[in-house]
């Protein structure tokens, strides 16, 4: 069995599509998102639409559920007053601009999904099983106490919008990093190539370049998103 493990794509379209590409090379079984459709970049419609057509297995992300039940913060559990400020301006932009079937899509997203292949149980979140919004860091306290506590022997998250496959706790964790908005020191998007059978699990990080002008322009083109997303794609 073989399936990708997509996430965080934040409305950045250019990105999902070129994912998309290289997961069809790679011939998968599915592919599952660990949710944040939406927010940050200008393209939230195309990119709900291209994962339905393409019948992704989606969790709902903490920005999904903001968007979805016309919240006026993302809850994205910033502590920092300047990202809380430009994170409000990316929800009034996709509040205003969400279609009215797409905002229903968003809502009625679960939370949690529980997949079994072989002698693997696997749960998929956005943030942890226990809040859409809690960051599972690699090497965190929090991913220490999650791993102790879930009964499924694999788990797959997002939120962080950094990429990485471990063993912790006798349990493999899965971040599926981001397509949409990386933050792992370049701009090019990101998803997870998982191979497994009856006995073994191999999860592969890979990096995609894409067209990130094409995003970073949009988004400078807009009046009410801030330009500093523009310069986070561009850094990554």
């Amino acid at each position: 069995m073989r399936f990708a493990v997509i996430g965080d794509i934040h409305s950045n379209l250019p990105a999902l599509e070129s994912v998309l590409s290289r997961i069809q090379q790679a011939g998968v079984d599915f592919i599952v998102s660990t949710g944040d459709l939406v927010g940050y970049a200008t393209f939230p419609n195309e990119v709900i639409d291209l994962i339905r057509c393409n019948h992704i297995v989606s969790i709902q992300g903490n920005y999904d559920k903001a968007i979805g039940n016309q919240e006026l913060i993302c809850g994205c559990g910033y502590t920092d007053l300047k990202m809380l400020e430009l994170a409000s301006r990316s929800v009034q932009f996709t509040n205003q601009t969400i279609s009215d079937t797409n905002r229903k899509y968003l809502k009625y997203l679960p939370q949690q999904a529980i997949l079994k292949m072989g002698q693997f149980e696997i749960t998929v979140v956005h943030g942890s099983p226990r809040k859409i919004n809690e960051y599972l860091h690699d090497g965190s306290p929090e991913l220490d106490e999650v791993t102790k506590i879930i009964s499924q022997n694999v788990l797959i998250c997002g939120h962080t919008h950094e990429p990485f496959y471990k063993v912790v706790n006798g349990k493999h964790v899965i971040n599926s990093g981001s397509v949409g908005k990386p933050k792992h020191g370049n701009p090019n998007a990101v998803y997870v190539l998982v191979d497994l059978d009856d006995q073994t699990i191999n999860a592969q990080i890979v990096e995609v370049p894409y067209d990130v002008e094409k995003t970073a322009r949009a988004i400078e083109s807009d009046p009410v998103l801030p330009n500093e997303f523009a310069d986070m794609l561009r850094k990554g």
